[in-house]
């Protein structure tokens, strides 16, 4: 009887050491993350967890958090084999008719969050990090993000799917792609596994190249920016992003299929990009599919109708618009101000300068004809005294004439 009582207290220690003791990398995921909120509230936040094992896994003094601080979150309870752990924020309305595992306290961030899951032991289990701006999800619509492989990194971009539905599939198998963990193993699916794992290498030389914020125009229909291709060959951008740094931050993502050729540029309107270019301190960031910051740009003061082009020596204002062609820089040139209380000169007319250019002239040829040596001047002083002197008694004879008639 002793022995039986043993051997039951040695079984139920191996069951809860197993439950407690350190978790491999991928065994527990984080599988669905309600960013936006719900379509009730934008405060009606979630996050989902998914155990990829066949056994229950204990999550006693686990740990979920943001590398902001914002949540930070103590997770309790144990998670069945294959089974989901539903965090509803708040309380458990969250998702109605849904049963919460944990309420939980704290927002996550519009723009993006790194979140972090640890096990019992501090080891890091999985991270999903979109600090530069969320995966997939629609704030909108409220369509959440969706993990597609367990298998597969989640910090894989492409790794990410927007559900199917406003409200996603809390504690339930993702929309649109099943989970694929499941497969039967064989060598092909083992190489595409391998495959789906190895991080992709993604080009350089994409760079933005010049952007319009203050259009002679409305803004909003305007504005544009303008990205090239430095390569020799074709470039995919699906799954790329672009994104401004100031004030509300929006984020672009290119559509699948979308491509830009060798030596060639690719020219988005606000219109199609929803990005709000402003008119001063602003700045973008061209953003790699894996999250990788490929190429920024920022401006102080954006003048009207000039657009900011990238040049060997750096970026310029330029009045010429070069929009899918290479930039020119043309600066206008700065005109004088008038000080307070100047006149205004004003231009002589023609006949006017004429005259003046003949006058100039006249005198230069009187200088010319001017006598040179000094006994020249002397005659010709002596020869203009006499000439007044006879001038002046003329004058008095016709006067006393006048007189004496």
């Amino acid at each position: 009887m002793r022995s039986k009582i043993l051997f039951s207290l040695f079984f139920v220690f191996l069951f809860s050491f197993s439950l407690v003791s350190a978790a491999n990398p991928s065994e527990v995921i984080i599988n669905e993350i309600a960013w936006m909120g719900g379509i009730s509230s934008a405060n009606d936040e979630w996050i989902e967890l998914y155990n990829n094992t066949e056994s229950p896994i204990n999550l006693e003094e686990w740990l979920l958090k943001a590398d902001d601080g914002t949540p930070e979150i103590n997770l309790t309870g144990t998670i069945s084999a294959k089974g989901f752990y539903l965090l509803e924020r708040t309380d458990d309305e969250t998702v109605p008719e849904v049963p919460a595992n944990l309420i939980y306290k704290g927002a996550l961030e519009n723009d993006g969050e790194n979140l972090k899951l640890y096990d019992n032991f501090v080891n890091l289990i999985d991270e999903v990090n979109c600090q530069n701006g969320w995966f997939s999800g629609d704030n909108k619509t409220k369509q959440t993000m969706e993990r597609m492989n367990p298998a597969i990194s989640g910090n894989n971009t492409s790794n990410w799917q927007t559900s199917k539905n406003p409200g996603g599939t809390p504690k339930s198998k993702n929309s649109l792609f099943p989970l694929q963990q499941s497969r039967e193993v064989t060598e092909e699916t083992k190489q595409e596994i391998q495959e789906e794992s190895e991080p992709k290498v993604y080009p350089l030389n994409i760079f933005i190249n010049e952007i319009l914020p203050s259009p002679e125009g409305a803004d909003s229909e305007n504005e544009w920016l303008e990205l090239f291709n430095e390569n020799d060959f074709e470039v995919e951008l699906s799954g790329w992003k672009i994104q401004d740094t100031i004030g509300s931050i929006t984020t672009y993502t290119f559509p699948e299929g979308t491509k830009i050729g060798p030596k060639d540029f690719l020219v988005l309107s606000r219109p199609t990009t929803k990005i709000t270019l402003n008119n001063s301190n602003e700045g973008l960031l061209l953003i790699k599919p894996d999250g990788d910051i490929l190429d920024k740009v920022t401006y102080e003061k954006a003048p009207r109708g000039q657009s900011y082009n990238r040049t060997e020596s750096g970026w310029a204002w330029s009045t010429i618009l070069t929009q899918g062609a290479a930039n020119i820089i043309s600066v206008p040139q700065p005109q004088k101000e008038k000080t307070q209380g100047e006149k205004p000169k004003t231009e002589l007319p023609k006949d006017e300068s004429a005259a003046d250019s003949k006058t100039k002239k006249v005198i230069a040829k009187i200088g010319e004809n001017l006598p040179k040596s000094p006994n020249s001047l002397i005659i010709l002083l002596i020869a203009l005294g006499i000439a007044i002197s006879s001038a002046i008694v003329v004058l008095i004879i016709k006067k006393k004439t006048e007189t004496e008639e």
